[in-house]
């Protein structure tokens, strides 16, 4: 299995996401890879979970992706939540969410993709291996995220 480097970060994770993804989020702290290293989201108009959502799957894209040589990267990727847990401690709330995370090295999901367009509604396409092949060149892995609540309007 594939293992990626915990991003570091200088408390600038908001100037670090409007650089990479011209995305505005009215964030702070680290990447959320424990609730001592929490991404603090300050405020925002949109929903919570959807704000974090969008903040994981960035996170996943640059160790993924952006940080990562031409040949291994990742791309495809998903996050879908399978855990949730509101967490207070002493005055401060968290959340703590798990998230299963899919995704295909580029280079494989470009020839997946390739294949397809090329081959569909070919006879001799069979496209139930073509999705089992899909399927087994998938990365499938767990990750946790952890969130420190301020203010959600």
């Amino acid at each position: 299995m594939s293992t990626f480097e915990r991003l570091k970060s200088n408390n600038d994770l908001k100037e670090i996401i409007k650089t990479a993804f011209d995305t505005d989020l009215d964030i702070s702290g680290s990447w959320g890879y424990t609730q001592e290293l929490s991404t603090a989201i300050n405020s925002t108009n949109t929903p919570l979970i959807q704000v974090e959502h969008i903040f994981a799957s960035m996170r996943a894209y640059i160790e993924m992706n952006m940080t990562q040589a031409k040949e291994v990267r990742y791309g495809s990727i998903n996050l879908n939540e399978i855990l949730r847990k509101r967490i207070s401690i002493d005055t401060q709330v968290y959340d703590q969410v798990t998230y299963k995370l899919t995704a295909m090295r580029e280079d494989t999901y470009a020839k997946f993709i390739n294949e397809y367009k090329e081959k569909y509604g070919k006879n001799d396409f069979d496209l139930s291996e073509h999705f089992k092949r899909r399927e087994e060149a998938t990365l499938s892995r767990e990750v946790e995220h952890w969130f420190q609540i301020h203010k959600v309007i």
